[in-house]
């Protein structure tokens, strides 16, 4: 299985599917395309039917259930697109046999090291068979490991027939690292009582929470004049955005939060006098306090509109997710049997919020609940990304446990 796991992810991940938040289209890229044409194809010929991929790039297939019994139909699904962060073009991705424990040279020539004392949870993976980048792209393990994972567990099922299972469906989807990914996935197609993302990072993550979730985007106009005869003319649209920025919380950023909190980030600031755009994300995982960070970006604006003008400042406030955990308990058995899945496999399981999102956010709001398993990576969305291929293989193990749990329940 681990030659089998490296196989698959090195040719995957070599695949620029980097998605784009300023293209209309879906998939938002056309290395996605690429990749996702390359997976049909494969779904094809390790035996799994119903492959399908439509007009938006959304890839399924079934692996049909094998028992008698009657089994609830689950799901697993990954992303195919990369983050936006760092680039994905020429990803190159590097083995290193049963790493020592050192630091790890990425780049010679750049000069581009991995050291444990920067990066403490490498100690952990002495004696592992990890794969990192050449130090000039980010690896893809976000998502391609977990889709590499998927794949070859439905193999895994496929070649070992003894092995009792309901029906499986599996998903491949487009863009969820600019938030799209679930906004054409057809639930109803899908078919599935309840899924799995396998979009998690370390060993045993098992994750039911989410933020909730808003982007705001806010353009600031301003009056340029020469500065030699500005006096009483000037409005400058950069210092106003500074002082927006100003009246948010000093330490309600993400540099300074962890575990439950909240938090505002800036994700971009571009402009000039005469026009400056801010992007920010606002997240919390409750939605009393979630409102009220929306509300308190409102009335800053508010406050700036009347001090300089309502047409001087534009917001733009739109909600992106919210958190599964509403969607989830209800059928919280879900967690359970994957819970149980990690401890059959030896494997402690690690019950956390996601300081983020997964699709599995929205899926779970559109009738598909669907928690978060994890897939073994590390230090996502740059050139220190990193997976363990040993820790691969007990996602792919995990998958497959999880198939069998629901059989042996039912």
């Amino acid at each position: 299985m681990k030659n089998e796991l490296i196989k698959r992810f090195t040719s995957y991940v070599k695949v620029d599917t980097q998605s784009d938040e300023s293209s209309e289209t879906c998939p938002s890229t056309e290395g996605q395309w690429t990749l996702l044409r390359m997976l049909v194809d494969e779904l094809k010929s390790i035996g799994m039917e119903e492959v399908t991929i439509d007009e938006n790039g959304y890839c399924m297939a079934t692996l049909p259930s094998n028992t008698e019994k009657d089994v609830p139909t689950i799901g697993f699904l990954a992303h195919v697109d990369t983050a936006t962060d760092f680039t994905g073009k020429g990803v190159n991705p590097q083995i290193h046999e049963n790493y020592d424990g050192g630091e790890i040279v990425l780049n010679d020539a750049l000069k581009v090291i991995m050291s444990p004392n920067a990066f403490p949870n490498l100690s952990e993976y002495k004696g592992h068979t990890l794969i990192t980048t050449d130090g000039t792209t980010l690896l893809g393990a976000d998502n391609k490991a977990g889709v590499t994972e998927i794949m070859t567990a439905m193999a895994y099922l496929i070649q070992h027939p003894e092995i009792k299972h309901g029906k499986v469906r599996v998903a491949f989807t487009p863009d969820e690292e600019i938030g799209r990914g679930p906004h054409k996935f057809d639930v109803a197609a899908f078919n599935a009582k309840f899924a799995y993302t396998v979009d998690g990072g370390p060993l045993g993550e098992l994750e039911y929470e989410s933020f909730n979730a808003a982007g705001a985007k806010i353009t600031i106009k301003g009056t340029n004049i020469h500065p030699g005869s500005a006096k009483n003319k000037m409005v400058n649209s950069a210092k106003i955005a500074m002082e927006l920025n100003s009246r948010l919380p000093l330490f309600e950023a993400p540099e300074h939060t962890e575990g439950y909190e909240g938090f505002y980030h800036l994700i971009s600031f571009n402009g000039d006098v005469e026009e400056t755009k801010l992007s920010y994300i606002i997240r919390d995982f409750d939605r009393e306090n979630f409102n009220a960070r929306k509300a308190n970006m409102t009335k800053i604006v508010q406050e700036l509109q009347e001090k300089y003008g309502e047409d001087s400042i534009l917001l733009e406030l739109k909600d992106q997710y919210y958190n599964m955990r509403e969607k989830i308990e209800p059928v919280k058995e879900i967690v359970d049997i994957a819970h149980q899945a990690m401890e059959n496999l030896d494997i402690t399981p690690i019950i956390k919020p996601i300081r983020g999102g997964t699709d599995g956010s929205q899926l779970s709001y559109m009738g598909l609940p669907t928690p978060n398993i994890f897939t073994g990576g590390e230090n996502f969305h740059g050139k220190y990304e990193f997976i363990s291929v040993d820790n691969m293989v007990k996602a792919t193990q995990t998958v497959v446990e999880i198939a069998k749990l629901f059989e042996e329940r039912a």
